[in-house]
C-alpha cells in the first residue's frame, strides 16, 4: 500500500506536469531560441518515461494489494464460519454462504482494485484545478461549470442504483442456493421426475435476478452518458473562449494547449464516474453482508479460563437439563404474535441422567423425544438452555469444546464423507494415522472387505458426500472414522440403521471387545443394538421415563415394550420393501 501510494503520487505529479511543460515548449517553438525548445522536448521526454515507470509500480502494487486483501478476507470468513455453532447453519441456507464468501467478496475486491486508480484520478483533477488557476482564473470557471450538474446526476444514479445492487446481491445468493441443493439433491430430485419443476423454478430466480441487473443498467443507460457527455461541453466552452481569448493577445497558444490537456485530465474521472459509482455501492453492499456474517457471535464458545478435558474415564452426568432448539416461538410469544411461526415445545425438559465411567447405555424413545439432542449437547454443538452437563465431574462449559470433541466421538446416522479417498476420510480426525490402524479400524467396522474389493483399495476416491457408496457402506467407514481416534466416550446416533443386520452382527462382535474399556452411548430402535447395551434409558417428554436392563423394561414399562414392537413393524416393512 504505501509503495502504491507514494509511486502513485509521483506519477500524478509527473502527469500533472506534462501539460505545463508542453505549454512552455509550444511558447518556445513560436520563438526563434531553439536550444531553449530543445530542453523542453527532453524534460517532455523524461517525464513520460518517468510517468511509465511510476504507472506501472502503483498499478502493480494495487492490484496486489486487492488481491492479497481478497485472500485474506476469504480465509477470515472462512475461518469465522468454523467457530460459529450448529444454530446458526440451521437458519442460514448454504447458497447464501457460499454467495458470501464468493461474489460478494470479489465485488470488494473490484473496487479495492479500481478505488485508487480513480482517486488518483480525482486528486489528478485537484493539481489540474490549481495549475489552471494560476493560468486564467475565468477560463478555469468555464472549465468548471458543467461540475454542479455532474454532482447532481451522480446523485440520482446512487440513490437508484443503491437499492437494486442490494438486492442483486442478495438474488444471487438465492440463485446460488437452488443450484446448491439441486446438485446436492439431484438423487431425489430424479427419483421424483422433477428436473422441469426444478428447471422452472431456477429460470424464475434467474428471471428475479436478471429483472434487477437491467434496471441497474437502465438507470446507467440514462444518467451515465449526461455524467461523461458534460465534461466535454465544458471542454468545447474552453475551445470557444480561449480560441477568442489567444486571438485578442490574452493568453498564448500554449496556455490553449495547457488548458485543452488539463480539462482532458478533468474528463477522465468522470468517465469512470458512473463505473466507480456502481461498483462502490455493489461493494458496499457486498461489505455489508459480509460482515453480517463476521459481526454473527456463536452461541456455543469456549469461555474464558476453560482448561482441556485430558485422558476423560468417561463418567457422564446430566442434571436438570433443559433445551430448547434455537429460533423456537415460546408459548407467550405465540399468543402476543398471531402471525408468530408454529410453537415448537421444549425437547429436553429437566433430563437427569448418569453413565457409570465404562458402562455402555442405550437410550431408546420414540420420534422427537430427544434421544439426538442428548448426543449434540453432550458435544456441545448446542448450550443447554439450564441444568449441568458434566464429564467425570467437570461442567463441559468448563473445558475447550476442542478437546471435548477429541474426546467425544459422535457417529450420526446420516454420515458425511468428504471428496477424497477412502483412507483420508477414513483418517480424517488423524490425519497422520499409519494405513495399518486405518485398515485396523476399517476392519472392526467390518468396512474392509468392501473397500479391498474397490477399484484401488483404500486409496478410492468416493464422490461428493460419498454417494458412490451405498448408505449402509457409508455408515461403516463412518464407524472406523470414529474408531480410529480412539475416544473415551463413544456415541452412535443410530449409527448402523442402513445396515444389514449379518453385517450388524460382524460389527457388534467387533465392537463387543471395543466398547468394554470406554463409555459408550447407544442411540437405537434395533433389538440387535439394544443388545449390546449393559443397561437401557427410555426417555419420554424429555426425561428420563425408566432406566434398567433390557428383560427389566420388558416386564414392567409397556411404553418400552410398544416403542420395540413399533421399530420391529417398520424395520419389517423396510426389509420387504428392500426384496420386493
Amino acid at each position: 500500500m504505501i509503495i502504491g501510494a507514494v509511486t502513485g503520487l509521483i506519477a500524478l505529479v509527473l502527469q500533472v506536469s506534462v501539460p505545463a511543460a508542453g505549454r512552455a515548449a509550444i511558447d518556445a517553438a513560436g520563438g526563434t531560441d531553439r536550444d531553449n525548445l530543445t530542453q523542453w522536448v527532453v524534460l517532455l521526454l523524461f517525464l513520460a518515461l518517468g510517468r511509465f515507470v511510476m504507472g506501472l509500480s502503483y498499478r502493480y502494487a494495487l492490484f496486489q494489494l486487492a488481491w492479497g486483501v481478497e485472500t485474506d478476507l476469504r480465509a477470515l470468513l472462512y475461518d469465522h464460519l468454523t467457530t460459529l455453532s450448529f444454530s446458526y447453519y440451521d437458519r442460514t441456507q448454504s447458497g447464501e454462504v457460499i454467495s458470501r464468501a464468493n461474489s460478494d467478496i470479489r465485488s470488494i475486491q473490484v473496487l479495492l482494485a479500481f478505488g485508487p486508480l480513480i482517486f488518483m484520478s480525482v486528486l489528478a483533477f485537484g493539481l489540474a484545478f490549481v495549475f489552471m488557476l494560476t493560468i486564467h482564473v475565468p477560463l478555469t470557471l468555464v472549465a468548471l461549470s458543467t461540475l454542479p450538474l455532474v454532482y447532481v446526476f451522480g446523485q440520482k444514479l446512487r440513490l437508484t442504483v443503491f437499492p437494486l445492487t442490494w438486492v442483486s446481491q442478495a438474488r444471487m445468493a438465492e440463485l446460488a442456493t437452488i443450484v446448491d441443493e439441486n446438485v446436492n439433491g439431484t438423487r431425489v430430485v430424479k427419483s421424483f421426475a422433477a428436473e422441469e419443476r426444478q428447471v422452472n423454478l431456477l429460470a424464475r430466480a434467474a428471471d428475479h435476478l436478471r429483472w434487477t441487473n437491467v434496471e441497474a443498467i437502465r438507470t446507467r443507460a440514462r444518467y451515465n452518458p449526461l455524467i461523461e457527455a458534460l465534461p466535454r461541453v465544458g471542454m468545447a466552452l474552453v475551445l470557444l473562449y480561449g480560441g477568442l481569448l489567444a486571438i485578442d493577445g490574452t493568453v498564448s497558444i500554449g496556455t490553449l494547449f495547457a488548458f485543452n490537456a488539463y480539462v482532458i485530465m478533468l474528463q477522465a474521472p468522470f468517465r469512470m464516474f458512473g463505473f466507480m459509482l456502481l461498483q462502490a455501492q455493489r461493494a458496499s453492499a457486498s461489505a455489508s453482508r459480509v460482515y453480517a456474517v463476521l459481526d454473527e457471535v456463536s452461541a456455543v464458545s469456549d469461555k474464558v479460563g476453560a482448561t482441556d478435558l485430558v485422558a476423560p474415564q468417561g463418567e457422564i452426568a446430566f442434571r436438570d437439563v433443559h433445551f430448547t432448539y434455537p429460533n423456537a416461538v415460546t408459548p407467550a410469544e405465540a399468543a402476543a404474535d398471531e402471525f408468530a411461526p408454529p410453537q415448537r415445545l421444549p425437547v429436553l425438559t429437566g433430563l437427569d441422567l448418569h453413565i457409570a465411567a465404562g458402562e455402555t447405555v442405550a437410550i431408546v424413545g420414540r420420534t422427537g423425544s430427544g434421544k439426538s439432542t442428548i448426543a449434540r449437547l453432550l458435544a456441545r454443538f448446542y448450550e443447554a438452555d439450564s441444568g449441568e452437563i458434566s464429564i467425570d465431574g467437570q461442567p463441559i462449559t468448563d473445558v475447550t469444546m476442542a478437546s471435548l470433541r477429541h474426546n467425544v466421538g459422535l457417529v450420526f446416522d446420516e454420515p458425511f464423507l468428504f471428496s477424497t479417498s477412502i483412507r483420508d476420510n477414513i483418517a480424517y480426525g488423524l490425519p497422520n494415522a499409519d494405513l495399518d490402524d486405518v485398515v485396523t479400524a476399517a476392519t472392526a467396522a467390518q468396512a474392509d472387505a468392501f473397500i479391498s474389493d474397490l477399484s484401488h483399495g483404500y486409496d478410492t476416491v468416493v464422490g461428493e458426500r460419498g454417494y458412490t457408496l451405498s448408505g449402509g457402506q457409508r455408515q461403516r467407514i463412518a464407524i472406523a472414522r470414529t474408531l480410529l481416534e480412539n475416544p473415551p466416550v463413544l456415541i452412535l446416533d443410530d449409527a448402523t440403521s442402513a445396515i444389514d443386520v449379518t453385517v450388524e452382527e460382524a460389527i457388534h462382535d467387533a465392537l463387543s471387545g471395543l466398547l468394554a474399556s470406554r463409555t459408550t452411548i447407544l442411540i437405537a430402535h434395533r433389538l440387535s443394538t439394544i443388545a449390546l447395551a449393559d443397561r437401557v434409558v427410555l426417555v419420554e417428554g424429555g426425561r428420563v421415563a425408566a432406566t434398567g436392563t433390557h428383560a427389566e423394561l420388558l416386564a414392567t414399562e409397556p411404553r418400552y415394550v410398544q416403542i420395540l414392537a413399533e421399530a420391529d413393524d417398520a424395520d419389517d416393512a423396510d426389509e420387504e420393501e428392500a426384496t420386493q
